[in-house]
């Protein structure tokens, strides 16, 4: 089994990210404003940096902040305070609009319900974030058969959610977060409503899709899928507890 070694977190940012950096965060908070005076701090000053073509898994308890931080990373909400950088730039500055389109470009998401079309077939559903970017329909349907193809899956293009299996629907799920070539996927729970044989498969995926030099963001809260990292990032409440690099089992040298 991967056994881990623990990494120095790295100290906050002074300035922008360095060229590596996919991710980095400075000091970011997260608070909630509960009414009568009272609130509730979701994220507490998260220093953080994700190297382009890294392998990442968030992990924490239910309240911990994991799920803030996501929406954070994702663009799905903005922080209460600090910065956030993303493929080199200053997010946490942007409006709606703004994050909007950050989103559909930069970021490809894999959830645990799939959220497919159910009328739509495999191949519409793939296209649906290049429609809404304006793609034309020939390039549109070109780039989706392709992001199939990228998860073996041509053969179904043109199936219904209901005609595929919970490993298919979630592998079309894939296919549409990597349609415009995003700069990172950021996967929440993606083999939480899969038995443990084709949630293997859908991790062997990520596997390659990272070899492929996709950088890869995993939310879960199943240590043996976290394994498959190669850095798991624990939170707890809020901040970061621990940061460690996961060592693979080598081979015994003869």
């Amino acid at each position: 089994m991967a056994t881990a070694e623990i990494l120095n977190i790295p100290g906050p940012i002074v300035a922008a990210p360095p060229e590596s950096c996919m991710i980095a965060t400075i000091d970011l908070w997260k608070t909630y404003d509960m009414g009568s005076e009272q609130q509730v701090h979701a994220l507490r000053g998260v220093n953080l940096q994700i190297r382009r073509n890294e392998y990442v898994a968030i992990m924490g308890p239910s309240g911990s902040g994991k799920s803030t931080l996501m929406n954070l990373i994702g663009c799905l909400d903005s922080p209460s305070s600090g910065k956030y950088w993303l493929a080199g730039r200053l997010v946490s500055e942007l409006d709606d609009d703004e994050l909007a389109y950050i989103r559909n470009k930069e970021i490809g998401f894999v959830f645990q319900t799939f959220n497919l079309l159910p009328r739509a077939t495999a191949l519409h559903n793939v296209e649906l974030p290049l429609i809404y970017n304006g793609t034309p329909s020939e390039d549109r349907i070109e780039k989706a058969k392709k992001a199939l193809e990228r998860v073996d899956l041509m053969d179904r293009m043109n199936h219904k959610p209901n005609e595929l299996s919970g490993g298919q629907r979630q592998r079309v799920a894939i296919a549409r977060a990597l349609v415009n070539s995003p700069s990172i996927v950021l996967a929440d729970e993606p083999t939480g409503n899969l038995d443990s044989k084709t949630g293997d498969e859908i991790m062997l995926l990520f596997q390659n899709l990272h070899a492929q030099g996709n950088t890869i963001i995993l939310v879960t809260h199943e240590h043996d899928i976290a394994q498959n990292a190669h850095r798991i990032i624990f939170i707890r409440d809020g901040e970061i507890a621990s940061d460690e690099a996961v060592v693979k089992n080598r081979a015994p040298q003869v």
